[in-house]
């Protein structure tokens, strides 16, 4: 008996290492406001992404994939929860001082992957919250990305327009002396810092709206911060040094499954390009920075390749919302727009109702198991929970992601239809159901009186075919008012079921 048991546990120990070699490495790749015409395998011709392309060309491009809000923190609240942020309150855009929005404990999709095997990793924006209570950056910050499934992180704890604009390792800020202490409110002015109200000619970016708090690095943010002068990030290197971080990661972790969620900050503002990519898109900073973006991919891809790793590792390549052009800063990304569409064939972008708000890139690439091509099949980002767990083996408590549905056949290639119905999430809640799509009535502005994109809102509702009608511009609500009514009592239900997963 000592033998057979000595025997199977022989069996167990040599057949953990071998499960573990089958998985697939996963990068998610997650840009931030780039719009679905701002990449050039989406059509875009004044702007190249060879990198982003390289994606698409070995993979497969979906021209129906959708964030799960037209704005950052619900999108990447449902992304890592697989729910529908609109279902809980203080998911909406956070200040830089915000709690964590994720319950330590809670399944993620980190957690579950890390469940698997996996070593993970988030590096680059966050946004989803810090700490528990009113936040000391001068000390331990958590609970944090390390609480709810991450084994390692490198952050920038909101945006690059908020304070504190420092980055956070793990629990600590990274370069803190601790003799100058970190100060940050987003009610009160705090310290003596110049600001950019007050004083214009210190700014080397002006703001067009808001923005015009705490000067750092010659840029005014959203907010006042004192302290941290040895930690602050310089704007430019911000790119490199998150890209630094996760191809770190990647070299520490390559004999082993590894997740690594890397959240660039490019495109979003401020938009200060490295010296090398700076004028070089015709298209002022914010083509500048799209470049960046890509230069951003290619060093992923290329320590893949180097690293022999490609081959089994699944990049999915995406953006947290469609495309903004300004955004609260004078960087001539009006001006210089030209005929460049960003958001593509489809209406409005951030922000938006229309489709432009959450329609955007989306690229799945897996050597030998995906078959390059392209895909019309209706998926969203919610569902990376579901799916992935699905493909590495785990599986989901009844409470567990309530929205998130198992669409890995459909990222994989091998199913030409996915989701049969998507809550699309801005102002107001849009239903999606196969080409039809019906936005529930809206009050409040039409078009946006900061960034001039359009809002989608109608009072009465709006009902479009995207078949015939992709650019949203016939209201069918008076012709097919049946269709609308039952497509506002499905809302209705899923709204009120609490969740839309079986």
């Amino acid at each position: 008996m000592d033998r057979f048991a000595s025997l199977l546990a022989c069996l167990v120990f040599w057949a953990l290492p071998l499960h573990a070699a089958s998985l697939p490495n996963i990068v998610l790749l997650y840009a931030d406001d780039l719009g679905y015409g701002d990449v050039s395998c989406n059509g875009a011709t004044r702007i190249k992404t060879p990198n982003v392309d390289r994606l698409a060309e070995q993979g497969l491009r979906f021209t129906d994939g959708h964030s799960a809000s037209a704005t950052c923190t619900p999108s990447r609240y449902a992304l890592m929860t697989g729910e529908y942020a609109w279902r809980r309150k203080g998911t909406g855009i956070l200040p830089g001082d915000a709690r964590l929005i994720i319950e330590p404990g809670r399944t993620t999709l980190p957690s579950i992957l890390k469940k698997a095997g996996y070593a993970t990793a988030a590096v680059g924006k966050w946004h989803l919250g810090l700490g528990a209570e009113k936040l000391d950056w001068n000390g331990d910050i958590k609970p944090g990305p390390l609480e709810i499934g991450f084994d390692y992180c490198f952050l920038i704890p909101a945006t690059g327009d908020r304070v504190p604009c420092v980055y956070v390792e793990n629990h600590r800020v990274v370069g803190l002396d601790p003799a100058d202490p970190i100060e940050v409110s987003f009610k009160m002015r705090v310290g003596n810092e110049p600001t950019g109200k007050e004083h214009p000619e210190l700014l080397k970016l002006r703001p067009s709206h808001g923005h015009d708090m705490t000067i750092i690095n010659g840029i005014s943010r959203i907010g006042y911060m004192t302290g941290g002068k040895s930690a602050r990030w310089v704007d430019e290197d911000m790119a490199d040094t998150i890209t630094s971080k996760a191809v770190s990661f990647i070299e520490r972790n390559k004999d082993r499954p590894f997740f690594l969620y890397f959240a660039t900050h490019d495109i979003h503002v401020p938009r200060v390009p490295h010296p090398r990519f700076a004028g070089k898109s015709g298209m002022g900073p914010r083509g500048d920075v799209i470049l960046q973006f890509d230069d951003c991919v290619g060093r992923i891809l290329d320590t893949l390749d180097r690293l022999n790793l490609a081959g089994n590792t699944l990049v999915i390549l995406s953006s947290d919302n469609g495309p903004v052009v300004d955004d609260g800063y004078q960087d001539d990304a009006v001006e210089k727009l030209g005929n460049h569409k960003p958001a593509g064939p489809w209406r409005g972008g951030k922000y938006s109702n229309f489709e432009g708000g959450t329609r955007v890139p989306l690229l799945v690439r897996w050597p030998g198991r995906v078959k390059p091509g392209v895909s019309d099949a209706l998926v969203c980002q919610v569902d990376l929970l579901a799916s992935l767990a699905a493909l590495v083996g785990q599986t989901l408590g009844p409470d567990d992601a309530p929205d998130s549905l198992n669409m890995l056949p459909a990222l994989l290639g091998e199913a030409e239809t996915g989701r049969e119905q998507l809550v699309e999430h801005a102002g107001v809640l849009s239903l999606r159901s196969g080409k039809w799509k019906y936005i529930k009535p809206g009050k409040g502005q039409k078009v946006h009186r900061n960034t001039n994109v359009e809002l989608g809102n109608d009072p009465e509702g709006q009902l479009y075919h995207l078949g015939d009608d992709p650019g949203e511009t016939k209201n069918l609500l008076s012709e097919q008012p049946d269709r609308a009514r039952e497509m506002s009592s499905s809302l209705d239900r899923i709204q009120q079921a609490g969740r839309s997963r079986p």
